[in-house]
């Protein structure tokens, strides 16, 4: 039975201010093209989906966060156990699963929100160690207005899911800036890890600013 600490650290493994703040546009999304139920529901599923996602971050990263003495990890300072976290992540697919499908998103946007998931995990076993990594935070942010307005019977305007696009873009760089040099040393080389702090932090400016350029754009 999980004790009130394991459940703090369930709470923090999740990455908690990345997945509160990824849940929160999606409810502010799905609220602006249908009503607050089916919006509440449709934050649980996301909701799922990042406690899938967040968790097998940790376990998979746990080596190399014990190597790097990363004490706010909860599995590294052990408020959480190993196998909490794989129970967890069963439980929270499975309701990923049976909220999107069965809920708002319907088959279409259970999908897409799948494909989030799908990339997002493949991220946190290996993508992030390659050239590629920006492309899951693409993908799955991409995906995320893509399922919600087509949970409405819509379409969403390209300017919204390229804006998606370009910001998960910048938060990817700015995220990995922090521990640049001790991937390095862990032989995580991504693309932010090859390209170095200075034109990463570049990367996460102009990708970033691009997003506000389209949104301001959007109207002429």
């Amino acid at each position: 039975m999980l004790t009130r600490l394991n459940a703090i650290g369930m709470a923090k493994a999740t990455h908690f201010g990345p997945m509160l703040l990824v849940v929160t546009i999606s409810f502010c999304l799905a609220i602006s093209q249908m009503s607050f139920p089916k919006s509440f529901e449709i934050a649980l599923a996301i909701l799922a989906g990042q406690c899938v996602v967040g968790w097998t971050n940790d376990l998979v990263d746990h080596p190399r966060d014990h190597a790097a003495g990363r004490m706010k990890k909860p599995l590294v300072h052990e408020a959480v156990s190993r196998r909490e976290l794989q129970i967890g992540v069963r439980i929270a697919l499975a309701a990923a699963i049976l909220l999107s499908f069965l809920g708002p998103l319907g088959v279409k946007g259970g999908l897409l929100h799948m494909l989030g998931i799908g990339s997002a995990t493949a991220y946190n076993f290996g993508v992030k160690g390659t050239l590629f990594s920006p492309l899951p935070y693409a993908i799955a942010f991409g995906a995320l207005p893509w399922a919600i307005y087509l949970a409405a019977g819509k379409h969403p305007p390209v300017w919204l899911y390229v804006d998606f696009i370009l910001v998960s873009l910048s938060f990817h760089f700015l995220n990995v800036i922090k521990d640049l040099e001790w991937d390095r040393h862990q032989n995580v080389l991504g693309l932010p890890q090859k390209i170095g702090r200075k034109l990463s932090l570049w990367m996460a400016v102009v990708t970033f600013f691009s997003a506000g350029l389209v949104a301001m754009l959007r109207s002429h």
